[in-house]
This record gives structure tokens, sequence and C-alpha cells, in this order.
């Protein structure tokens, strides 16, 4: 029962803008299909050409994020923003910081990076969390109910990663990098996860961030990761987290930036971030 906006012009095309679910895009697509044609806003790559029934797009093409900002007359239509917008148009004239979260494997980092933006987006809508990895976990194994509902076990949600899980390819990690690049140009604040080792591969993300942040369960491995993000990509140091399994929170020192111990890092016993941390980040942030 859903009614679309009034004032649609079928002779123009459909641009849906916001954060909303899969079923509400499917819908609007559907109601949507008289119009010249419809597309789709990802903030990362441009609008995604859905359906069609003119010639100067085809299902598939992306028109970009410049054309977008321009409003060129070749591809002015609707838009339709679902009530939670996460379009952010136009281009913002500098980019927003971006804030690598890395460390070592098993040390908290995508539970770390999904509380820090959790804890974010109520007071910043205009962020967002790229998952720059292919081991096949993010948002969506997080956020799944929890084991105590009997809804989705431990070994569910393992086997959920390992059926979405990747690997490295050459596009991999430019594709990534010029994806955090546009995000950055039209958000406040982007928070990028990319994974557990240091690979020279990931160049493409240390020129499209900002600041880093390291979380690890290991001393030894704090150094090498600091060589990495400071070292070879110039970034700016936010935070190093030595996270630990005991409920703990106990800041070392502040300057010249944040270093604590904190702990659990684990999906279903951390709720939040300590308010020092989400201080240090809100800095950046504004």
């Amino acid at each position: 029962g859903l009614p679309l906006p009034a004032g649609i012009d079928p002779r123009k095309g459909v641009l849906i803008s916001g954060r909303a679910p899969v079923w509400l895009y499917a819908y609007l697509v559907h109601e949507c299909h008289p119009t010249l044609w419809v597309a789709c806003f990802d903030p990362r790559l441009g609008a995604v050409v859905t359906s069609t029934h003119s010639t100067d797009v085809s299902v598939g093409s992306v028109i970009p994020l410049e054309m977008l900002n321009l409003a060129a007359p070749s591809i002015q239509g609707n838009t339709i923003s679902p009530p939670r917008d996460d379009s952010a148009l136009p281009l913002n004239e500098e980019r927003g910081p971006g804030l690598l979260i890395v460390g070592p494997p098993d040390s908290g980092k995508s539970v770390l990076s999904h509380q820090i933006f959790s804890t974010l987006v109520k007071d910043y809508p205009d962020i967002y969390l790229q998952r720059a990895h292919w081991d096949g976990e993010g948002n969506w194994t997080l956020e799944l109910p929890e084991k105590e509902t009997a809804e989705a076990t431990d070994e569910e949600r393992e086997a959920y990663k390992l059926a979405n899980k990747g690997g490295l390819t050459t596009s991999f990690f430019p594709y990534q990098g010029q994806a955090i690049l546009n995000l950055r140009q039209q958000k406040r604040l982007v928070i990028v996860d990319a994974g557990g080792m240091v690979q020279p591969e990931k160049k493409s993300i240390l020129e499209a961030c900002t600041h880093y942040l390291i979380i690890s369960s290991k001393p030894e491995e704090i150094e090498p990761w600091h060589d990495f993000c400071l070292g070879e990509g110039g970034l700016e140091p936010v935070a190093v987290i030595h996270s630990v399994l005991e409920t703990q929170c106990e800041v070392i020192k502040r300057e010249p930036f944040l270093e604590m111990v904190s702990g659990p890092w684990i999906m279903g016993q951390t709720v939040g971030i300590p308010t020092d941390l989400k201080e240090t980040i809100v800095k950046i942030l504004l």
C-alpha cells in the first residue's frame, strides 16, 4: 500500500536513493517501471541502471557521481529517497576523512568497526562503513539474531561467511580504493575494515584513507602496522587498542594518539565503544 511520491514524470528516469531494505528497493523498482529508466544509487559507484526504455542508458550501466552532481540534461530525472537518506548529494568540494581499521586476525576488527559505525551513526547519520576485504564477514553477519534466540548459531554464522568468501584479485584493492575516495566525497567519515594482513597490494587503500586505528591482541604485531600505515602510507594515527578477552577499559596515554587496553571485542558481548575512543574519532569527524 505504499504510494509513490506525487509528481513523478514518466518521461524522465527515476533515481532511487537512500538506506532501505532490499524488499523496498525491489518494490520501488517495480512500481517505477513505466518511467523512462530506473536506477539505484550506490554511493561507491553512482547510479546503477536496473531497467530502461531509453537508448541513452542500458541495464547495468553506471551514471557517474560527477554527472549526477552536475545534473546533466541527458540524465536528469526524478529522485525517490526512502526516509533514512544515504545519498548525500551533491558531492562535497572537500573529501571527508577515511579511517582505516587495522590489526592482526582475531583481534576484533570487524566487531570494533561495526560498533564504531553503530555508535556514531545515531548522532552523525552521514557516515559509512566500507568492508574492504573478501572474508565474507560484514554487518549482515554481525546483525543476525543472536544464538540465544535459536535463530542463528555461531556455526551457522561461520558457514554464511565461508559461503560468501572470495579471494584476492588484481582489481580488488584498486576498486576498493576508488570506492573509498568516492564515499569520502559524500560522507563526513568513511570507516574502512581492510582485513588482518600487511600486504603491499593494499597501497590503494592507504592512498584512499587519511587516518588509521590499530586493534591488536598481540603487542608484537602493532609496530608493523605503524610502519605500514604511517611509514608507507603517511596516515595519521588515531588510536591503538590492546584487545583483551576480559572486560576491561583502561587508557594508557592520550598523546600523540590514544592508546588503551579494552575488551572484549566479541560478537554478542560488545555494545558500543569507550567514551574516550568515541570522543577521539568524533574530533576527526568534525
